[in-house]
């Protein structure tokens, strides 16, 4: 792995990264330990620059999901914080609009649209190592998730509770908030946050690096909170994170952030569509919820349990669902055994072998019987060998939502009605349900900028296809499931008992207009809740001139 080792990448004194100190200083123990020296070093120099008839550029337009392509005027590859510092000034200079990019996953147009003249690329900056005077793992914005874990595992035993597809970049995904399997035990990735590097502008060729921590008395804490759910693509250029659990003590690295279990117990199960009749369907997802709405405090023995259950359309042809559970607490195959026998009650539908892959899932015959795997090993399972969620050619729309009670009636007939369609032949479709709750929900909502800190389960509706003539077909089907599933609220999931919004990370456009979201809420309302106008304060005080803008970004505050 690029650059991954136990060296620190802080140096006492004083540090100055491209010409520029470190604006802010340290407040409390952090400052009294060191400064932040330039990521990479001298040797790492500068990255390339990429322009219209070099043979990277048309690679290099565009991320996962080939709906949204630019035709800037170059790529920037960035390959330190002084690299990044440089990129910044000269577009900022030059008056060109500018887009980042981490991993390429988002799936909104935040990287590519046509108005972007400059990408600035991190995809270079993947170096993860500990830092002894921060007491912190630090994770640069371009490494890859499963980089990542296996970085903090193999080198000191550690992890992150963060997602389950393989190839997601750093930057967007904890900016947004970050979760994954770990996260019903140990909370949100950004519960775990303890600083983070940012470059930002004044939009007027003013350029300068901040480290804001989670400390107190930082006079930069509150940069630190809009990276702790604000989004990606909102403040400036985030080089670096630094992580460190709350409730860490001492000195050794081993001990400063949170250990996976050394071994799960892993379940893998198809329910096929010949088995279910709209009430075997209707029985077999509110049990899933009920389930959920029953088990997700954050005490809850069963918050060492996630699950994730692919709701496939029925020209996938079946259901998959992956089910884990640390092997390590007392009585873990009778708290999986249980769940499973919860989710299949009453519906006389007999789960089989996982023999296809859908969405995150590759097929998984094997675990039909639970088995007793190594953690790492586990995690290599689960969205890293299908080619549905990875493939660089697809196109892809993606919806999202926060449940908090169960599914009503009006949903799963809705959701029955539209992926049992006869004319809908895509077995790329796909309801996930997403196990929540547990340590997510034991922090307050304004704890971080992540603001969902009371559902049950979080939901995904996704659909792929190829070619850009089917755009108008595949759109036009998923707004339809989306709307009719959510028509009592206006096309969307509100903030009310039910539900609890929607996820940053899963951005979707639809929900900026009035005429797919009729609720009359605000599009921030619906995925920052009662945060949006701090973010905005934020906004105000780090991007004064609304440089770093998106389609769905965070407006400065006014006046």
């Amino acid at each position: 792995m690029n650059g991954v080792d136990r060296r620190t990448m802080l140096t006492r004194g004083a540090a100055v990264v491209g010409g520029a100190a470190v604006a802010g200083a340290l407040a409390g123990p952090a400052a009294a330990a060191a400064s932040p020296a330039p990521s990479g070093g001298a040797a790492a120099g500068a990255g390339s620059v990429v322009k219209p008839g070099d043979p990277r550029y048309e690679m290099l337009t565009t991320g996962n999901n080939q709906r949204f392509v630019a035709r800037p005027d170059y790529i920037k590859m960035v390959r330190s914080t002084a690299d990044a510092e440089r990129a910044l000034r000269d577009a900022v200079r030059a008056g060109k609009r500018v887009s980042v990019r981490s991993g390429g996953h988002c799936f909104a147009d935040f990287a590519a649209h046509p108005e972007t003249e400059v990408i600035i690329d991190f995809s270079e900056m993947t170096h993860v190592g500990y830092d002894p005077a921060f007491r912190a793992f630090v994770v640069e914005a371009g490494a890859r998730l499963i980089n990542v874990y296996e970085a903090l595992y193999k080198g000191w035993g550690v992890t992150i509770p963060g997602g389950i597809c393989y190839s997601v970049g750093a930057g967007g995904h904890i900016a947004g908030g970050g979760y994954g399997l770990l996260s019903r035990a140990h909370g949100l990735v950004v519960d775990h946050l303890y600083a983070v590097e940012v470059v930002v502008t004044d939009g007027k060729g003013a350029v300068r690096t901040v480290v804001a921590t989670r400390e107190k008395n930082d006079p930069n804490r509150e940069l630190w909170w809009a990276h702790t759910g604000g989004g990606g693509g909102n403040f400036g250029l985030v080089t670096r994170y630094w992580f460190r659990s709350p409730d860490a003590k001492g000195s050794v690295p081993s001990e400063q952030l949170i250990s996976p279990p050394s071994t799960v117990l892993v379940s893998a199960v198809d329910f096929p569509w010949e088995q279910l009749t709209e009430a075997r369907f209707t029985r077999l997802l509110k049990n899933f919820g009920a389930w959920h709405a029953a088990n997700s405090s954050p005490d809850s023995p069963y918050r060492h349990l996630s699950s994730l259950f692919n709701v496939s359309s029925k020209a996938h042809g079946s259901l998959g669902m992956f089910t884990q559970v640390d092997a390590t607490v007392p009585g873990a195959r009778k708290l999986l055994d249980d769940y499973l026998a919860a989710i299949t009650a009453g519906t006389g539908v007999t789960p089989k072998a996982l023999t296809r892959a859908t969405g995150e899932l590759p097929a998984m015959p094997q675990f039909a019987e639970p088995r007793t795997l190594p953690w790492l090993q586990a995690t290599r399972l689960v969205g890293t060998n299908n080619p549905t969620i990875t493939n660089p050619t697809s196109r892809g729309a993606h919806k999202s939502a926060y449940m908090r009670k169960n599914f009503t009636d009006h949903q799963i007939q809705a959701l029955y009605r539209h992926m049992s369609r006869p004319d809908f032949t895509n077995p790329d479709t796909m309801l996930v349900l997403f196990s929540f709750g547990g340590q997510v929900n034991a922090a307050a909502p304004d704890a971080t900028a992540n603001a969902q800190r009371s559902s049950i389960f979080k939901m995904c509706f996704q659909t792929f296809w190829q070619e850009e003539g089917e755009d108008e077909f595949y759109l036009g089907w998923l707004r339809g499931l989306y709307e009719d599933f959510f028509s009592p609220t206006g096309g969307v999931p509100l903030i009310d008992d039910s539900t609890d919004g929607c996820y940053i990370n899963y951005p979707d456009r639809d929900i900026t207009d009035p005429r797919r979201n009729r609720s009359g809420v605000p599009w921030q309302t619906l995925y920052y809740k009662d945060n949006y106008p701090r973010l905005q304060q934020v906004k105000r005080r780090y991007d004064p001139s609304d440089f770093f803008r998106h389609s769905m970004s965070v407006k400065p505050a006014r006046g």
